[in-house]
């Protein structure tokens, strides 16, 4: 859920600058190793929740193949091969190599457990430049992802690029709620406990960063716009934790 934070040096990296994909990915390395913990704790343990309606939007059926960008551990990976069984394959990708690292560690602890999955796929990728063949999808997610995207309309761009006629796109990202009293306890929590947190974890700009990329990611009907221009039909979106998480869904056009 996290996002990047300031580059080695404290600057902050901004996505007009050649040196911001650098400084993401090196921040995610960086934090890789309490990534799944702080998630836990910055939502309460509910992110596996919204990860698992996230999948359910998917509409996945046993033996289709999914993608799954923006990887990072690879749990919502994980999900996506449970929906497909077996006999489906889902990929992933990231360009944390820490991160994937973590992912294969999860994968084999997974394989020894003979869990009824498909197998996982995971590569190193950059998702503006995505090394998959067109239309291979017949679903592709992103989770907490698309905010850190240097170029937001290019990534929606290269996701239905991939995705079959009439496969699903869906995207689980942190919002803004509007309405008080949430709003004013959304600004709380990200602006003054979450960089607490980040301290705690060992790295203070990581989680500093996560209020202000939040603030300047579109709102829900801003996103849909986006990818319906992308596009895909049918977009819609479910707000979820009461208004700080939203669900976005389409199906490529034909």
């Amino acid at each position: 859920m996290t996002s990047a934070g300031e580059a080695a040096n404290g600057s902050q990296p901004t996505r007009d600058s050649e040196e911001f994909s650098g400084q993401v990915r090196t921040m995610f390395d960086r934090i890789a190793g309490v990534y799944d913990l702080m998630n836990r704790v910055m939502t309460g343990g509910l992110d596996s929740q919204w990860r698992a309606r996230a999948v359910e939007r998917a509409a996945l059926r046993p033996g289709e193949a999914a993608l799954d960008v923006c990887c990072g551990t690879g749990d919502l990976a994980f999900e996506l091969a449970r929906a497909v069984g077996p006999g489906g394959s889902v990929d992933a990708c990231d360009f944390s190599e820490r991160m994937l690292e973590l992912a294969e560690e999860k994968r084999k602890q997974i394989e020894r457990g003979g869990d009824d999955r498909a197998p996982v796929a995971f590569r190193w990728a950059d998702a503006l430049d995505l090394p998959y063949a067109d239309r291979s999808f017949d679903a592709v997610t992103v989770g907490f992802g698309v905010r850190n995207l240097a170029d937001l309309e290019l990534g929606l761009a290269e996701l239905a690029r991939v995705l079959r006629p009439g496969g699903r796109l869906v995207i689980l990202e942190i919002t803004q709620p509007q309405r008080r009293p949430l709003s004013t306890f959304f600004r709380l929590w990200f602006d003054r406990f979450v960089p607490l947190l980040g301290t705690l974890a060992g790295d203070r700009d990581a989680y500093s960063y996560l209020p202000d990329s939040v603030r300047s990611f579109p709102l829900p009907d801003r996103l849909a716009a986006m990818i319906d221009g992308a596009g895909l039909e049918g977009v819609r979106w479910l707000v979820l934790g009461g208004g700080i998480i939203a669900i976005h869904s389409g199906v490529k056009r034909s």
